[in-house]
């Protein structure tokens, strides 16, 4: 059995590497057929990832893998959008699933708990554990004793910002404090709207990965989990997430936010942004990849801490997607050629590189000791610092009526009495934790001496 990684340790590991991951939209590439010497039929091995800002090299390495392998696999790479957990369900209820499913932490549980997801003990070799030993993380890429999958790279999260845009507004600074923001948004907007720059944005055709890249980071450098869970008590109690709320409420108001915000997906955001068109928004390290090579800009641009509720740093900004990367699905009929290919996407020269390109921050201890850092423009500010760190896992439930994201994002454009909205999802959500954890889905336990600052320099 494998060893379930304990403490935070793996923020130590982070700060010897570098940056980014993350993606959506819609598009397909089946490589080219191998040419080598091959045995016995040709297998065909599904890939399905929501990553955009990778999707090149990874294109690259899939025909190097079908062009070299000698068991005449090959491997057909398909890149989809936000809609991503969706669309996985809809394969595994067609009986059309994909072989190899790319996992992250935000839904490496769900994929498990749905049994789309194939353990992976069988395969692993006494040199993958020696790798791979001190990094795995129960909830994360081990259930119930089983390997799903084994890590390779890490997340940011930061305030993108255009300091273009700031100094013509007259804004010194990268916003501290969520008044700030609220002001900085208005002036940048008063500054540039008839030039349609407005301060704000956030990919809010998806509120909860709007939310999740955004108002999770702000709670979490604020002292509080990120995703409404409070870790002290093991319930979850939204109060601190209504409170961020009050200000991405009173932006919308002020018609700080860019036009069309409920219709915005994350990649015409970041043309937006690319453009010249929008002041600040908060998303994972993947943004400096992005603005390399799939939205090349010539504006000045850089990446800051997500400002605080108050301006005071109380915990730190949680690194994610920091234990999975590729898992095997259950329904593969090749689950024995689906491993070669994970083997080979887990090479040691494939993950350097992968972290040299700036694609993510390595955190397998062997890669980050021997990669270069990543040389691209505004990768500076995503880099890991005491005020990063990997945070406890919070339990994945899932409530009656609307999520939370939804829940809030309405808020936000209609208003209402978000007391009582906070009452209502403080409520559901513990219903579904308590049946939950009463069907052993989940173990909860109150950790009443937690303390979020002592996460800093983790």
């Amino acid at each position: 059995m494998w060893k379930k990684a304990i403490g935070l340790s793996l923020g130590v590991v982070l700060t010897a590497g570098l940056a980014g991951c993350g993606g959506s939209d819609t598009s397909k590439d089946s490589a080219a057929a191998s040419t080598a010497p091959t045995a016995g039929p040709k297998k065909i091995i599904k890939y399905w990832t929501d990553d955009r800002h990778d999707q090149e090299y990874i294109k690259e390495l899939v025909t190097k893998f079908n062009t070299t392998n000698k068991d005449n696999i090959e491997v057909e790479m398909t890149v989809l959008s936000e809609n991503f957990g969706q669309s996985v369900d809809v394969a595994f209820a067609g009986n059309q699933a994909p072989d190899v499913l790319r996992l992250k932490s935000g839904n490496a549980e769900t994929f498990y708990k749905k049994g789309y997801i194939a353990p992976l003990d069988s395969y692993t070799t006494d040199d993958l554990k020696a790798k791979f030993k001190d990094l795995l993380i129960d909830k994360v890429n081990i259930f119930d004793g089983k390997l799903v999958s084994l890590p390779n790279t890490g997340l940011t999260l930061r305030l993108v910002y255009n300091q273009e845009l700031f100094e013509k507004a007259g804004i010194a600074k990268p916003p501290a404090s969520l008044q700030e923001m609220v002001d900085d948004a208005k002036k940048i907007t008063e500054m540039g709207k008839k030039d349609g720059v407005y301060g704000f944005a956030l990919n809010f055709k998806s509120p909860k990965s709007a939310f999740d890249r955004s108002i999770r980071e702000i709670l979490s450098l604020s002292g509080y989990q990120g995703l409404g869970y409070d870790l002290k008590t093991a319930q979850f109690d939204f109060a601190p997430y209504a409170e961020v709320m009050k200000y991405f409420k009173q932006m919308n108001d002020d018609g700080s936010i860019l036009p069309g915000a409920a219709t915005l997906d994350i990649d015409p955001m970041r043309a937006q942004f690319a453009a010249g068109k929008i002041g600040m928004y908060l998303s994972f390290s993947t943004e400096p990849g992005v603005y390399t090579d799939q939205f090349p800009t010539k504006i000045k641009w850089a990446g800051a801490l997500a400002p605080t509720l108050d301006g005071t740093i109380k915990g730190t900004s949680e690194i994610v997607s920091a234990g999975t990367w590729l898992g095997i699905t259950s329904k593969s009929p090749n689950k024995d050629a689906a491993w070669e290919f994970l083997k080979f996407m887990y090479a040691d020269d494939i993950l350097t590189t992968y972290h040299e390109k700036g694609f993510g921050i390595a955190v397998v201890p062997s890669i980050a000791a021997k990669a270069k850092k990543p040389e691209i423009p505004g990768m500076d500010g995503f880099l890991v610092g005491k005020y990063d760190s990997m945070w406890p896992v919070a339990p994945n439930v899932t409530p009656e009526g609307a999520n939370y994201a939804d829940t809030f994002f309405k808020y936000m454009l209609t208003g209402g009495d978000l007391s009582a909205i906070t009452k209502d999802l403080n409520t559901r959500y513990n219903t579904a934790l308590t049946k939950a954890a009463e069907k052993g889905e989940v173990k909860v336990s109150p950790d009443p001496s937690f303390d979020p600052a002592k996460l800093q320099g983790k």
